[in-house]
């Protein structure tokens, strides 16, 4: 298989670039594998979908705010640092832009409080950077105070004291920022509220939470054209004996986003996966998956066709885009039966 068969046109102003004042009132695309038909909903209506014995899986990691702007030290270029996850001892796997010229030893100023030195150089470009505080701060409140929420750059706006909130599921865990996090919202849980939650547990559905921590494996582009020579970055996740006995009782498992479908299959014996999701793999456990929208030739949408059937994903996506359906992380979503 070519990447170039998961492709489709995308007119620029489908790209939601804000967050609809009310996080349920997204639209949702109901997509029927075995009648190979679709219907337009609202995701209000998403409670009404599921039933006694099914069990929805949502995906709890937590969005930290990854993004560190700042100087170099002996200059006055602009940095960017981006922290992936951490390493220990306050060291962290990160992008860096412009990463060319930035080289060991350097440092960044992020700010009065915080300083990012360039310790390495891996395989892919990412950097090994140790971030350094002044005596007596908490790294938690430091990065909490300067870092900036990780919008994806198809948002073509600086993130804003909202973002904070908009772009985190209101289910994500509470943990420490130096303990790493996602670095991208898990986005099809965004449009979930507590009340609809609630309507979800009133239709009989148990609810079981997984933990992946969004990395480079689910957002970074695809650079090979032949499908079986992708290999992704590991990402670190978490299915604990609770949530596998959930699903073990369930009649169907219900995923909320392709990041607990990959924490599902990957089979939680590990403490990091790297599963590539791609038309001919076997699902063990998902029944149906609600997800957004996904970029063209990406691995999220590789693993939407590979539950829902390419033809049929690309002919929904088609019609999605004649409707004027919302794209991507702040857009719409669909409902794979």
């Amino acid at each position: 298989m070519l990447l170039s068969e998961f492709d489709y046109a995308l007119p620029p102003e489908l790209i939601a670039q804000q967050p609809l004042e009310d996080r349920a009132a997204s639209r949702m695309l109901v997509l029927d594998r075995a009648r190979g038909s679709w219907e337009d909903r609202r995701f209000t209506d998403f409670p009404s979908y599921l039933h006694p014995g099914d069990c929805l899986v949502l995906n709890d990691s937590r969005v930290f705010p990854s993004r560190l702007i700042g100087l170099r030290e002996h200059g006055t270029g602009r940095v960017e640092v981006f922290l992936i996850r951490p390493l220990g001892d306050r060291t962290w796997e990160a992008l860096v832009h412009p990463g060319r010229k930035m080289r060991s030893g350097e440092r960044i100023a992020i700010s009065d409080d915080l300083t990012a030195e360039i310790l390495g150089r891996g395989e892919h470009g990412q950097r090994t950077v140790r971030l350094c505080l002044r005596d007596g701060l908490d790294l938690d409140e430091v990065l909490d105070r300067v870092g900036h929420t990780p919008l994806p750059p198809y948002i073509r706006r600086p993130d804003t004291q909202s973002d904070r909130e908009r772009y985190q599921t209101v289910y994500a865990r509470d943990r420490a920022c130096k303990d790493g996090g996602s670095v991208a919202a898990p986005t099809a849980g965004l449009h979930f509220t507590p009340e609809i939650l609630d309507l979800c547990r009133a239709a009989g559905a148990e609810i079981a939470r997984v933990t992946l921590h969004v990395g480079l494996g689910t957002f970074q582009p695809l650079h090979t054209e032949v499908i079986e020579d992708v290999r992704l970055h590991k990402e670190r996740f978490e299915v604990t004996e609770e949530a596998k006995e959930a699903m073990k009782r369930a009649k169907r498992v219900v995923a909320v986003g392709t990041t607990s479908v990959r924490a599902i299959e990957s089979g939680g014996f590990q403490p990091a996966t790297d599963l590539f999701i791609s038309p001919g793999f076997s699902f063990r456990r998902t029944g149906a998956l609600l997800t957004n929208f996904h970029l063209p030739r990406s691995s999220l949408l590789v693993l939407v066709c590979a539950l829902a059937g390419t033809e049929l994903t690309l002919a929904a996506y088609r019609h999605a885009v004649e409707q004027r359906y919302r794209f991507f992380s702040y857009g719409d979503c669909m409902l794979i039966l």
